[in-house]
């Protein structure tokens, strides 16, 4: 598993705006250039984003994106199922290689497995904001149960 550049682009543009919630509007090159990623992909990732509710936009001479909710109210799932339009894909589900052993009528033994993975991984994403990752590391550390990393 790994995650993907459109989910990582989008979570990194969606906490710039979420860094910026009383500030004015911010276009998408300038989340580009001050997030060094392709002007090009922030702009798809931001219409994905605006069309899932998560941001907001406005037109005209000051305009550009907003978030659409306050941070604490946008979760990680919201913001990486809206770039990604998945969250974790169970390939045999949304891709049926074969359509024998992979239909939802054949037994298979592996298929749970990855349906209880997308179901913990989305559990984990939803229980994340992007007020939440507004903190430091070692708070977002203590938030998730991860332990707290010592410096050297």
């Amino acid at each position: 598993m790994r995650v993907t550049t459109w989910a990582e682009y989008g979570v990194i543009c969606a906490l710039h705006l979420a860094k910026r919630a009383s500030a004015t509007p911010v276009t998408g090159r300038d989340i580009a250039a001050q997030e060094r990623l392709p002007a090009d992909y922030v702009e798809q990732i931001l219409l994905r984003l605006r069309r899932a509710d998560v941001i907001k936009s406005t037109r005209g001479a000051r305009g550009g994106y907003m978030l659409a909710r306050p941070a604490h109210e946008i979760s990680l799932r919201d913001v990486i199922h809206a770039s990604e339009l998945e969250t974790f894909d169970v390939h045999c589900i949304s891709h049926p290689v074969e359509v024998d052993r992979c239909s939802s009528s054949h037994n298979c033994s592996i298929r749970p497995v990855w349906m209880l993975l997308q179901r913990k991984i989305d559990d984990v994403l939803s229980s994340v904001s992007l007020g939440d990752l507004l903190e430091d590391e070692a708070t977002v550390r203590e938030r998730v149960g991860l332990p707290i990393l010592e410096t050297v």
